[in-house]
């Protein structure tokens, strides 16, 4: 997804609503987001459905990682042979 451009990607809601159907092509086409405004101020992004989930994606592994990062730094860690011994304790559960 790349940086919003003001000149293009910024659009009033009146003119979404007198062309939705050309505004949901240029999502699939350019997979950029479009920011509606209402009186002149933002009021919703538009944003293409496969954009969308590659965002959400990204955002949960970026969370993941964060709090690795942070169990890391409690010292919430497991040797190689502990980490081991918790996984095949786990899949023995399961046969």
């Amino acid at each position: 997804m790349n940086t919003i451009s003001i000149s293009k990607d910024i659009e009033p809601l009146s003119e979404f609503r007198k062309r939705s159907a050309d505004f949901i092509k240029r999502l699939k086409k350019e997979k950029q987001p479009i920011v509606l405004t209402q009186h002149g101020k933002s009021a919703a992004v538009l944003i293409d459905v496969t954009e969308f989930e590659r965002f959400t994606n990204r955002l949960e592994l970026l969370e993941d990682l964060l709090e690795a990062k942070q169990q890391v730094e409690k010292g919430q860690t497991y040797t190689l042979k502990e980490a081991k011994e918790r996984i095949e304790n786990h899949i023995s559960k399961w046969k």
